[in-house]
């Protein structure tokens, strides 16, 4: 969860998640480090501010990434841990008023609790299968499946017709760079003044008349002229070379959102499968769930 920027808002969040927090430990101010190493980095009101909570506050504000380090002597720690203060202060007052008695905050407290529960089930439950071998085996899994298509670089000189095309090839035959007679001729204003150059690209993102003349020439050779909807198109292949896959770490982190969905999916199915789940809606609900925004749409290693 990603606190809001609007200080009225970030105020009555950070006053929810305190209560709540309140309301779900019953040793409040105890001197049991919550997790093994934790550090003492502050009190407030008899009650102990360790890292892990400061850090927690952190990954929930988007600051930093779950499971990645936070130094307590950085500037960033010190201005997260004035926040959590900030939220020990405000719930201590609310209760103090008596506002955590009201029948409308229990209900969210109760709501918020839920939430922050079915967070730590999931950490327990499915981020702890998600190890470096999980992600490891997927990985070869996808490479293994995937079909590695060939990218070829391309220069193009377009001309409005065959016959100016036709002294294009001439002009080329006589030895003259591609690339200035591109600058000179072409009349596609995209590429003329990069020499006509169309980067690496596959065969299947390129019209179909260009695939048709390109599929096997090799690199060096100049192709044309042949007609596109543009004009009549001359070409040289600059390179050929298959498309090269993602390392693991550059696909690791598609691949941990894809098995922690999954995860998620397959215990929803287990708990949905044994629960007694009555709909008190008029209207029968859709029985086609749609995936989440954030999942992601496949587990292959690709873009």
């Amino acid at each position: 969860m990603r606190l809001s920027s609007n200080p009225l808002v970030f105020l009555l969040t950070a006053l929810m998640l305190a209560l709540t927090v309140s309301a779900c430990t019953g040793d409040r101010g105890s001197d049991r480090p919550p997790e093994p190493g934790d550090q003492a980095v502050a009190r407030v009101a008899g009650e102990t501010i360790w890292a892990s909570d400061v850090k927690r506050e952190a990954v929930a504000q988007g600051l930093i990434g779950e499971g990645e380090p936070l130094d307590v002597t950085s500037s960033l720690f010190r201005r997260v841990l004035d926040e959590v203060i900030d939220q020990k202060l405000l719930a201590r007052e609310a209760e103090r008023r008596g506002l955590d008695k009201s029948p409308l905050v229990q209900r969210r407290l109760e709501v918020t609790r839920d939430r922050i529960l079915g967070d730590v089930l999931v950490e327990a439950v499915v981020n702890g299968t998600i190890t470096d071998q999980a992600v490891e085996a997927l990985y070869q899994e996808q490479l293994r499946l995937a079909r590695s298509s060939e990218e070829i670089r391309i220069r193009l000189i377009l001309s409005r017709t065959r016959e100016e095309a036709e002294t294009v090839m001439g002009v080329l035959g006589t030895g003259a760079a591609f690339e200035a007679v591109a600058a000179e001729s072409s009349i596609d204003e995209a590429t003329r003044f990069s020499g006509g150059d169309l980067g690496y690209r596959t065969l299947d993102v390129l019209p179909e008349a260009f695939a048709n003349a390109l599929r096997d020439r090799p690199a060096g050779s100049t192709v044309g002229p042949f007609q596109t909807e543009g004009g009549w198109a001359v070409v040289r292949v600059e390179d050929r070379r298959r498309e090269t896959p993602p390392t693991l770490e550059q696909a690791r982190p598609q691949i941990v959102r894809y098995l922690t969905y999954e995860g998620v999916r397959q215990l929803l199915e287990g708990l949905r499968g044994r629960a007694d789940v009555e709909f008190l809606l008029a209207a029968e609900p859709d029985s086609t769930l749609e995936e989440p925004a954030s999942a992601p749409p496949s587990a292959g290693t690709g873009e």
